[in-house]
């Protein structure tokens, strides 16, 4: 039965203390540095006559708000912040570990040239980009719509890579090549096509920075074993989590942000988890 971890507390601390060449696979998707304040609205629209939306046949509904979640977006030194974490990173790292590290355009490039210099140059796998089409589109300028995940093997000479356990997806041009490849679909490229989290979706926990099940699902398939050990120190609303426990993975997640832990309880609440929340004197619930 896979085992699932959450501390609520500092990561920098979790890490210090966990123990060399523990984790089979790291995945940490950390703030984006956009200095904002990162939140998310949750609605619910209930039928009531004097509504404020209509719908189908002219129904009207009424829009109730649920509550906004979120945390503060800013660093002055995004890189002195980021630069121990990922140093322990790859102490915990098993030597044929690996680390995705997901960010959008504002830190990556700075951040890449920093994980180069603790990995190695020879570490760096893959650039993968996550494209999705949704939301506004700026009209002075191409609309940011995709985020970056950097993949680093602990040894390029030893990783773990599932091939077989590639989900497949559709051909864009199918009629080229046949009903038999069609049907079959083709293995992605670096470039995942995967829409967000749907605001309106089952999916959705209202955590501001939720990334899709789908996308997670993906990594933790192809780049660990049933029964390893993975890890996210920024983890926010769970969802590797929830990925590790459908696949028969163990689990550590780690966040010191109250809304985080009361979207993984919420997340949580039918699978066992052990909920760690002071680090120092190890008391538990």
């Amino acid at each position: 039965m896979s085992s699932l971890t959450v501390y609520f507390a500092e990561n920098l601390r979790v890490l210090e203390s966990l123990p060399e060449e523990s984790a089979d696979l790291i995945y940490i998707d950390p703030p984006f540095n956009t200095g904002k304040t990162q939140k998310r609205t949750r609605l619910r629209t209930v039928a009531a006559r004097d509504g404020d939306r209509v719908g189908f046949k002219g129904r009207t509904y009424r829009t109730v708000k649920l509550g906004t979640k979120g945390y503060r977006d800013k660093f002055d030194d995004f890189l002195a912040f980021i630069e121990p974490r990922i140093r322990h990173a790859h102490r915990i790292l098993k030597p044929h570990g690996s680390l995705f590290f997901h960010l959008d355009y504002r830190e990556i490039h700075y951040c890449k040239v920093l994980i180069d210099a603790i990995f190695g140059r020879e570490s760096f796998m893959n650039e993968i980009i996550w494209a999705y089409d949704y939301g506004g589109r700026s009209k002075k300028k191409w609309p940011a719509k995709h985020d970056t995940i950097l993949w680093y093997a602990k040894d390029p000479e030893n990783y773990t890579f599932n091939y077989e356990e590639i989900d497949r997806i559709p051909y864009m041009a199918p009629g080229l090549v046949g009903a038999e490849k069609a049907a079959r679909g083709k293995t992605p490229t670096d470039v995942w096509w995967h829409t967000i989290v749907s605001p309106n979706g089952k999916e959705k926990t209202g955590y501001a920075t939720q990334k899709p099940l789908g996308i997670i699902n993906r990594i933790v398939r192809v780049h660990s074993r049933p029964g390893e050990m993975l890890c996210d120190f920024f983890a926010g609303s769970g969802t590797l989590g929830e990925a590790t426990y459908r696949n028969g993975r163990d689990c550590i997640l780690v966040d010191n942000n109250p809304e985080a832990i009361e979207t993984m309880r919420e997340m949580f609440r039918d699978i066992p988890v052990h909920w760690i929340k002071n680090i120092d004197r190890r008391n538990r619930e």
